[in-house]
């Protein structure tokens, strides 16, 4: 069968045009020990504010339904742009789970690329998860390309004219890359998405269960803008992969061209749940005329609204608390994954 690529298919990047915001609603009580109670409401605070921009579909088993009905209003969410889909999740990290999509510029067509999704290299029951991508391609009837390799969306961030920018710390790991062949993986990552250079960074963030996911880390802005996190603090365990991270940024030379390379800082760790969670503003979310930033009551955060606003002027920068996410290791990004129109 012919691959998206040779079909003419290629995945946009974030700030291009969207059709809709995936998400699916929490449905797991044990993996929020003692928050459980805090993180409907919250996460009903996030669809709420994407709602005010653009559609929003959500991944939510018919049980949760009338929970997330009323959450959603209470948040006073635009009910008239919210789908819910009866697709039962293991969790909520749609940006994971969720299907990569792709598009046809010449023809319109919207279609999915379905990887294989273990929990994060399978540390996490993930069985309904890995089933979500082919569940949405049969009920918005889109063409879909399954690939047998192990890939999650926050893994990955795309310039959307052909450069995919990764970490070895997740790529790389023998929970995801044992047994693998590396040339084919790389091989579908080019053929699958349309990407022509795949670029690398090294190590994530302290204590990050996904081992080091991009979206924590570093993303595109702009073709051939990347912003990434920095930590000042000489003696936080992040301080030097930080800084190494930030040394290959801006020896990169894709298209025998440097990238501007923007920083932002790292908030503190936070500590919750019994352990020190890594918290980043770079997991924003782009939507439709705004951009969604993580914040956690921090002095970081109005630096981080500031910068992340400049990179994307035209749209509102609006923040949301993420401190009760962060008990599972996410954010905003983590949360969702996007449709293009």
């Amino acid at each position: 069968m012919a691959s998206p690529r040779e079909l003419g298919f290629r995945m946009p990047a974030e700030w291009e045009p969207q059709a809709c915001t995936w998400l699916s609603w929490p449905s797991n009580r044990a993996l929020w020990p003692g928050h459980y109670d805090l993180i409907p409401a919250k996460f009903a605070e996030f669809a709420a504010a994407i709602s005010r921009f653009q559609p929003v579909r959500i991944n939510a088993a018919d049980a949760l339904r009338e929970e997330a009905e009323r959450e959603l209003r209470a948040a006073k969410a635009d009910l008239s742009v919210i789908e819910l889909t009866d697709i039962p999740t293991d969790d909520v990290w749609c940006r994971d789970h969720g299907p990569i999509f792709v598009k046809n510029d010449r023809t319109g067509e919207v279609a999915l690329t379905d990887w294989e999704f273990h929990g994060w290299g399978g540390k996490f029951e993930a069985s309904l998860d890995n089933r979500v991508p082919g569940r949405v391609a049969s009920r918005l009837g889109l063409r879909h390309f399954a690939y047998p390799f192990e890939l999650e969306g926050g893994s990955i961030e795309v310039s959307g004219d052909g450069l995919l920018l990764t970490t070895e710390a997740v790529q790389n790991n023998p929970n995801r890359a044992e047994g693998r062949d590396d040339a084919a993986f790389h091989a579908a990552l080019r053929e699958g998405l349309a990407t022509d250079e795949l670029l690398w960074i090294g190590e994530g963030l302290a204590h990050d269960d996904t081992d080091g996911h991009i979206d924590n880390l570093a993303r595109f802005v702009a073709p051939r803008a990347v912003l990434t996190v920095t930590e000042s603090d000489a003696t936080s365990p992040n301080h030097a992969p930080m800084r190494e991270n930030l040394r290959r940024l801006r020896e990169m030379r894709p298209d025998g061209r440097p990238l501007e390379v923007l920083e932002l800082p790292l908030p503190r760790p936070i500590h919750l749940a019994g352990r020190d969670l890594p918290p980043s503003h770079a997991n924003f979310l782009i939507v439709n005329g705004g951009v969604l930033v993580p914040t956690y009551g921090q002095d970081t955060d109005a630096t981080a609204l500031g910068v992340i606003g400049e990179c994307f002027p035209g749209r509102k920068a609006v923040g949301i608390d993420c401190r009760a996410l962060l008990i599972e290791g996410g954010a905003l990004h983590c949360l969702s994954q996007q449709q293009p129109a």
